[in-house]
C-alpha cells in the first residue's frame, strides 16, 4: 500500500508542495539570516545553501494584470516561487544571487518599490474603503496611497527607524484590517447613528434580525405612521454598522460627519514583550480627499517623533510604555482630550490601581 497521503477535497492542500526546492531540502535546518540591503534578505542553511528574499510592496487591491506580472517575474527569476506576506508585500524567493539585482531593476521599471524588511515600514495593510465596502467611514486606497507617498523613504531604507514599524488602515470600527495590533493604526470612524428610511424598512429588512444584529441593544422595534420600523437609542449606539449590514434601509455612511482616528502602540510580535492592542492617539480628523493632508501630517509626525526618540529595536508601544503616556503626548504635540479616557465598563481592570503615580526619569528631564 502506498504511503502517499490520500487526496481529499476537505481542507487546504499541504503547504509542502508549494515550497521552493531549497526550502524543502533545508526545512528546519537554517543557521540564520541577514539583511543584505533594503528589501533583500538571505537565509543560510547548515548545508551552506542560501535563499534570497526580495520583498516588494503591492497596492493590495490587485488587478489580473498585476498578478500576471508578478507570476511572470517569478517564472523568470525565482523558479516560479513567490509568496504574499500578511501585510500584502510580495516576496520573490530566489536561490541564484545573480538574479537579485535584475529582478529589483525590473520591479522598479514596473513601478514597484523594494524594501520593508527589518527596521523599516512595511507595506500598509488596509481594507476596502469606498471601493467596495458598504459601511466605510473613509476611503482606504486613497488614504493609504497619500500616507505611503510621505513615508516611502522609511520603506525603501533611505530614512532609518529604530525598529519595525507596522501601519494599518481600516475604514470602520469593524476592523477588517489589522488596526487593533499595529504600531500605527488609521481607523475610519462614524460619529452618528444610522439614518433610518422608515418606508423601506418593512420592504427590505427582517426586524428581528436587525434588532439581534446590534451588539449593544441600541436597535428597538418601532411603529412609524402605522407601519413596522425600528428606532435607534443614540446613547447606546457605537456606530459599528452591523444593523446596516442586515438592513440597507439604515444608512451608516455620512460624507459630512464621518472621519478618521489614529491609534498607536499595537503589535503581534511577542519579542521582548507580549503582544499589545493599539490605543487612541488622535480621536478625529476630517475626511479631506483626495490627499487627506491632516491624516498624512499626523501619521508623519508620529513616525518622526518615534524615529528620533526610540531605542534600537524598540517598537512604538514599547517606546511609549518606557517614557510614559504624558511624555508621549508632550513629544508628539497631540492634545489630551476626554476621548482618551477609557470608559468601557471593564476598563477598570486595565487601570493602574495603585495610589502612586509613576513617571520615568527620562520623562522628568
Amino acid at each position: 500500500m502506498s504511503s502517499a497521503p490520500r487526496k481529499t477535497d476537505i481542507g487546504p492542500p499541504h503547504f509542502e508542495q508549494f515550497l521552493p526546492p531549497v526550502i524543502k531540502k533545508n526545512y528546519g535546518k537554517w543557521k540564520g539570516h541577514e539583511i543584505i540591503k533594503p528589501g533583500v534578505m538571505v537565509h543560510v542553511a547548515a548545508s551552506g545553501d542560501k535563499l534570497f528574499t526580495v520583498r516588494a510592496a503591492t497596492p493590495r487591491l490587485l488587478s489580473i494584470a498585476t498578478l500576471r506580472l508578478f507570476a511572470d517575474l517569478a517564472d523568470k527569476y525565482s523558479g516560479g516561487h513567490l509568496r504574499f506576506t500578511s501585510r500584502n508585500n510580495v516576496e520573490f524567493l530566489l536561490s541564484d544571487p545573480a538574479n537579485v539585482d535584475p529582478l529589483i531593476a525590473e520591479l522598479a521599471r514596473e513601478g514597484y518599490g523594494v524594501g520593508g524588511i527589518g527596521p523599516a515600514i512595511s507595506n500598509i495593510v488596509h481594507t476596502q474603503g469606498w471601493v467596495h465596502c458598504h459601511s466605510a467611514a473613509s476611503d482606504a486606497s486613497g488614504v493609504v496611497k497619500s500616507v505611503m507617498d510621505e513615508l516611502y523613504p522609511y520603506f525603501a531604507g533611505t530614512r532609518t527607524l529604530p525598529g519595525k514599524l507596522r501601519v494599518a488602515f481600516a475604514c470602520c470600527l469593524n476592523m477588517c484590517g489589522a488596526v487593533h495590533c499595529s504600531d500605527i493604526a488609521i481607523l475610519g470612524v462614524h460619529t452618528h447613528p444610522p439614518k433610518i428610511n422608515d418606508k423601506d424598512v418593512p420592504k427590505m429588512c427582517e426586524i428581528p434580525s436587525v434588532v439581534a444584529s446590534c451588539p449593544t441593544g441600541a436597535v428597538r422595534p418601532a411603529t412609524v405612521d402605522g407601519a413596522s420600523s425600528v428606532e435607534v437609542i443614540q446613547e447606546q449606539c457605537m456606530y459599528c454598522g452591523n444593523c446596516f449590514t442586515v438592513c440597507p434601509a439604515m444608512k451608516m455612511a455620512d460624507a459630512e460627519r464621518d472621519g478618521i482616528s489614529i491609534w498607536v502602540g499595537g503589535k503581534v510580535s511577542n519579542a521582548r514583550s507580549e503582544p499589545k492592542f493599539s490605543k487612541l492617539a488622535v480621536p478625529f480628523l476630517p475626511n479631506n480627499p483626495p490627499r487627506w493632508p491632516e491624516v498624512v501630517a499626523a501619521v508623519s509626525n508620529l513616525v518622526t517623533v518615534y524615529a528620533a526618540h526610540a531605542r534600537k529595536f524598540e517598537r512604538m508601544g514599547e517606546w511609549i510604555e518606557r517614557i510614559g503616556w504624558p511624555q508621549f503626548f508632550k513629544l508628539t504635540g497631540i492634545p489630551f482630550t476626554k476621548y482618551h479616557i477609557d470608559d468601557f465598563r471593564h476598563a477598570g481592570e486595565t487601570f493602574r490601581r495603585s495610589t502612586h503615580v509613576r513617571q520615568s526619569k527620562e520623562a522628568e528631564t
